[in-house]
């Protein structure tokens, strides 16, 4: 993003306290600096001197609220100095963790932890004057400083290592292989450059924009976090050593700052302000079976058979765009399904839920009765001129939804109920970016053609999975919705999960699944995964299963490929594959307890499920170059293999002690370790003093299973030290557990001089639930040899 002609803020006049920070003067606009809770701080800069107070749908809560009340004390004072008209140079924002500057003359802001280290600061130009915000025709950009060395992580859905220091990024929702779409993304750039080519791991942008970040100081390790609240294209820019670079297209400067200095509380905060993620039916954390393949009503029922017959745990089947009549959303081929309804109610009696997708495209065809309809109730996309805005996708000419409105929100919402009445489990929306096809979609306008294309293009997805969920919760209040989108915008999670669109049958888009899955889980967004085998091209037997030892082992697991690929049925690459495919499905399956509860802990405070290494151990240089690991909840650590014909691989076991899964080997932590990966596994290791409940078998799927005993598998710690673990049990389905229908036990793991206690309490909220049939836990004791 260039600034050479942006016009430079560089003074501010009267200022003055409110009762949630400050407000000045800047150039003839307005500034605020809001403290929203001890350890977050925002920063907004008004334009045509009027406040947006709502950028975008990202935030769901008052974010001054508690300030407003006086739970939040802070106080403002002034620095020395002669200026008169603001009685200091420098004016203080002061809270208990953090300290906002605010500079007069010259204009920049800084913050600073209560110890005097830095969370943000500006920075110098080269001309020596402040670059704290310049603006051009409605652009504008900020710029803070950065040390050599210090790191970059979030951003959401970005290819690439995860540490984002070094590299630029542009925040606009794309289909990654739609060419028109990507075209200004790749012009003019070398032949050889990696982001030239969309199937690239390096490609940018993808489907989701999530403008958060953190930035950890080296060599300290403490981490400080910034949500811009904008929708609007942005540029990030940490390619240079010395500063950061933010830019955006249109819309305000109103920025969230995160004290931290610690990931987990960051991500905290920032879902604080966002949202996190409501309890996901437990269906939808079981195996899913989706292919882009035009079925038949028997074809469908067979192939869940053949995995019932197989002894293959399946929870969900999935119908790609071919169940549509003509690619019309919310309709049926009566030719290929005369009876879905029917075929729903006995895959459900199997234990089998099934999802189907639904687009934002409605094919623009007089006579079809939702086009009808929606034109009728005003519900479109218009352009400036007036005109229902026509793009061009599936079913060819299309119109779009304008969800920047309520009332076509509420519309798409009955949509779905009604569609779900004849028995579908949940919705799948794809091509949400907007995808437009060859047809550009930047004349496509918001709120009945009055707002900019630009406002609502990150925030489309968002907004059809709001209108969706809302629809879906008036038509079923008492169940958990499910919904599974391509793209996303901050706040996302409190809808959908996300999976990581159409990725590549390759083994670098194997690796990209974890690098991927752990930016958006630090971005909060704990439900996520990869097509298992790469949706695009052709995988094969080895490249299959590692895949799926792999996808086993993340939060959303969905094996999915594109129409005519070769078959990557778990059934496709032979028996011994299928053997051992089985067999790492029937682990996540009997792991099922502790991955329930990883997202119990994920809805309550935001924690990812999949992770990298940096979330829990971000002091450890060493654990936060690891890109190639993950920790699946707090206690399992998975190094999958990314690389054909490897029999070994080495793995960084972060501080502590770990168990080896496989053998029950004990490895001293802070250290490198050779782990051998022959093709029946990839591998795992359990955190010493880590209680990881599990079911004793692996059931076909989690529909009515309710066993009697679940195994507590306590790895017993090495050293001095209380270990706690959670279980959650509830019903999974109904959102009865929210208001205490659930059983939570605490498992107690305590060594004191080598003697080892295990003390299981279990607390009961509410009145449990009447499908509970657990009699009790049969300890498993893990020990060091």
């Amino acid at each position: 993003m260039q600034t050479d002609h942006f016009v430079r803020f560089e003074s501010v006049t009267d200022v003055e306290r409110t009762d949630t920070g400050l407000l000045a003067r800047v150039h003839g606009e307005r500034l605020r600096i809001d403290v929203c809770r001890a350890d977050v701080v925002r920063v907004q800069l008004s334009r045509g001197g009027v406040f947006d107070e709502q950028p975008t749908f990202a935030v769901c809560v008052d974010p001054l609220q508690a300030t407003r009340a006086g739970d939040v004390p802070f106080r403002v004072d002034t620095g020395t100095g002669t200026e008169s008209t603001t009685g200091g140079r420098q004016w203080r924002v002061v809270t208990d963790e953090l300290e906002v500057r605010l500079g007069v003359a010259p204009f920049r802001v800084d913050v600073l932890r209560t110890d005097g280290s830095v969370v943000l600061q500006s920075v110098l130009g080269d001309d020596g004057r402040y670059e704290t915000y310049r603006t051009l025709n409605d652009s504008w950009s900020t710029r803070r400083s950065r040390g050599r060395g210090d790191g970059v992580f979030g951003l959401g859905e970005k290819g690439g290592v995860f540490d984002r220091a070094g590299r630029d990024f542009t925040m606009w929702n794309t289909d990654v292989l739609n060419g028109p779409a990507t075209e200004q993304f790749r012009a003019g750039l070398a032949a050889d450059d990696p982001r030239a080519d969309v199937t690239s791991t390096e490609f940018d942008p993808y489907y989701v924009t999530i403008p958060f970040f953190y930035h950890q100081s080296n060599p300290s390790g403490a981490m400080s976090g910034s949500f811009v609240d904008n929708g609007h294209r942005g540029h990030y820019d940490f390619s240079r050593s010395d500063d950061i670079r933010i830019g955006f297209e249109g819309g305000q400067w109103t920025e969230y700052v995160f004290a931290g200095p610690d990931m987990p509380g960051i991500l905290e905060a920032y879902t604080w302000l966002t949202g996190r993620a409501g309890l996901p039916p437990l269906w939808a954390l079981g195996y899913h079976q989706c292919r882009w393949h035009a079925y038949t009503q028997d074809e469908v029922e067979q192939l869940g058979a053949r995995h019932r017959e197989a002894g293959f745990p399946v929870d969900a089947l999935w119908l790609d765009i071919d169940y549509m009549d003509g690619y019309r959303v919310f309709t049926w081929d009566e030719q290929r399904f005369p009876d879905p309804a029917g075929m729903l109610e006995r895959l459900d009696a199997q234990g089998l839920k099934v999802i189907s997708i639904v687009d934002p495209g409605v094919k623009h065809d007089p006579g079809y009765a939702v086009y009808d309809d929606g034109l009728e109730r005003d519900v479109f996309c218009r352009t400036e001129g007036g005109d229902v805005y026509i793009g061009q996708v599936w079913p060819g000419d299309t119109v779009f939804p304008d969800f920047a409105t309520e009332a076509a929100r509420s519309w798409w919402g009955e949509l779905n109920a009604r569609h779900v009445e004849s028995g579908l489990a949940g919705i799948w929306n794809d091509m949400n970016e907007p995808a437009t096809g060859v047809i550009p979609p930047e004349r496509m306008r918001f709120e009945h053609g009055r707002v900019s294309h630009e406002r609502f293009h990150n925030q489309y997805a968002l907004l059809m999975a709001m209108g969706t969920v809302e629809g879906l919760q008036a038509a079923r209040p008492d169940l958990r919705t499910f919904v599974l989108s391509r793209s996303g915008f901050a706040g996302i999670q409190r809808y959908a999960a996300n999976w990581m669109g159409d990725n590549q049958a390759r083994w670098d888009h194997l690796a990209l699944a974890v690098t991927m899955g752990s930016g958006l889980g630090v971005s909060g967004q704990p439900f996520v995964g990869a097509d298992i085998g790469g949706f695009q091209g052709d995988s094969n037997a080895e490249l299959f299963l590692r895949w799926m030892q792999l996808g086993a082992l993340t939060p959303f697991c969905r094996n999915h490929s594109e129409t005519d690929n070769v078959e990557q049925y778990a059934w496709a690459f032979g028996t011994r594959v299928f053997d051992l495919a089985r067999e790492a499905v029937q682990l996540r399956y009997r792991l099922m307890p502790y991955l329930y509860s990883a997202f119990v802990r994920a809805s309550e405070t935001g924690e990812p499920v999949q992770r990298p290494l940096a979330f829990d151990h971000q002091y450890d240089p060493a654990a936060v170059a690891v890109d190639d690991q993950f920790l699946l909840g707090r206690d399992l650590l998975v190094a999958p293999v990314i690389l054909p014909g490897e029999t070994a691989r080495q793995v960084y076991l972060p501080e502590g002690h770990w168990y080896d899964w496989h053998t029950g080997e004990v490895h001293e932590g802070g250290r490198y370790v050779i782990a051998p990966t022959p093709m029946e596994r990839i591998p795992l290791f359990a955190r010493a003093g880590a209680v990881v409940p599990m079911w004793p078998t692996a059931p076909a799927s989690t529909a009515g299973y309710q066993p009697e005993t679940i195994e507590l598998h306590v790895f017993e710690p090495v050293v001095p030290g209380r270990h706690e673990s959670v279980v959650v049990e509830d019903d999974g389905l109904t959102v009865a557990s929210a208001t205490g229908a659930r059983l939570t036990t605490t498992v107690t793991v305590t060594c004191v001089e080598g003697a080892v206690e295990v003390g299981v309490d279990v607390v009961t909220t509410g009145d449990g639930y009447a499908e509970h049939r657990r009699q009790g836990f049969d300890v498993v004791r893990h020990r060091p040899a």
